[in-house]
């Protein structure tokens, strides 16, 4: 198959090619596109056999459930039971936008691999405006997983989908980079006090602010089902072994060093702030320290970079788990398969 890479700038919609893209989708293949996320892989949420390339493309195990995107709150109404009044709150404030709400589904609406069995559906409505009018173009809900392969650092640019997904998938809208860089949070609303049950670009401090005290919940047991994408399995890992360090930076380059000794290329990722400092093959910063917003901005994108070099081994530093910082170490725990180096 050969992927058609479609150019747009996101403050000039061309309708032509949103139009062609959204014909891809009702025909049944699949197309790559922006939101202020990360780039999502997009098929009809209620065909089932599109569904079914998705997996195909991505690798992705199949209890793995999917997020559905919608551009409009009629389109909620009838893929839902109900909406909860708290659920009704976070769409009032965070639609459109970085939060992804699961929901009692409505029976007979979408194929069994889009919510793995459970009697839930996530569905969220993107604020990226390529996004948007993909969606009202293809007049569908639109499942879209992170267009990557399974496992892999999620795409924050159209050349990340190139390099996992070119020739297993029918297209690719390149809007440009990617805004929040991490994927979207999301909270289970149907039960109460609502569930987190992925970190992600609204955190938990903002959704408080607007419903009251949320509960959380990261299931990593590899014998329970995944009630939200990024629950299970290791996820938005490097090529090469990524370990997490918490410590000085005269700690951290011991480390660095004492792999370079056992003859291992090294690479750190670190922050702008101490690009400069540390002594090792590669060194790579995403963003700075003192505006989190930067380094979900630049991680995968930072992670993808070493896999262009012939690093062994990847040392990088940890963040404060609070705010931004809970969904940046939530991913990069997962990419570093929970390996961990603490001083102390």
């Amino acid at each position: 198959m050969k992927t058609i890479l479609w150019s747009m700038d996101r403050e000039e919609i061309q309708e032509e090619v949103i139009m062609k893209a959204a014909q891809v989708i009702t025909n049944g293949e699949l197309v790559a596109f922006p939101t202020e996320t990360v780039y999502g892989l997009g098929a009809n949420a209620c065909d089932a056999e599109a569904v079914a390339k998705v997996f195909e493309a991505k690798g992705r195990p199949i209890d793995n459930p999917l997020i559905v995107h919608i551009a409009n709150k009629a389109m909620l109404e009838k893929l839902v039971i109900a909406v909860p009044a708290k659920a009704k709150r976070l769409i009032e404030r965070f639609w459109p936008g970085a939060l992804t709400i699961v929901l009692h589904k409505q029976e007979g609406v979408f194929p069994n691999a889009i919510t793995a069995g459970l009697e839930t559906v996530a569905l969220r409505m993107p604020s990226h405006p390529i996004a948007l009018a993909l969606i009202r173009a293809a007049n569908v809900p639109i499942a879209a997983p992170s267009a990557n392969r399974s496992g892999r650092p999620s795409p924050t640019l159209a050349q990340h989908v190139l390099e996992d997904l070119d020739g297993k998938i029918a297209g690719i809208i390149d809007g440009g980079r990617t805004e929040v860089g991490l994927e979207s949070t999301v909270i289970d609303c149907t039960i109460d006090p609502p569930i987190i049950l992925r970190q992600g670009g609204v955190t938990e401090e903002q959704i408080e602010a607007c419903i009251g005290s949320v509960a959380t919940e990261n299931v990593i047991d590899e014998q329970h089902q995944p009630r939200s994408p990024g629950m299970k399995y290791t996820h938005y890992a490097p090529k090469a072994t990524l370990h997490l360090i918490a410590g000085s930076p005269t700690f951290i380059q011991s480390k660095i060093d004492e792999a370079c000794e056992s003859g291992k290329k090294v690479g750190i990722l670190t922050v702008v702030e101490r690009e400069e400092l540390y002594q090792a093959d590669v060194v790579v910063a995403s963003g700075t320290e003192t505006d989190l917003a930067t380094v979900a901005g630049t991680m995968y994108d930072s992670l993808r970079k070493f896999d262009h070099t012939d690093v062994d081994i990847i040392f990088g530093e940890t963040f404060p788990e609070a705010g931004l910082g809970n969904a940046i170490m939530n991913r990069l725990r997962k990419a570093a398969g929970n390996r961990m180096i603490n001083e102390n």
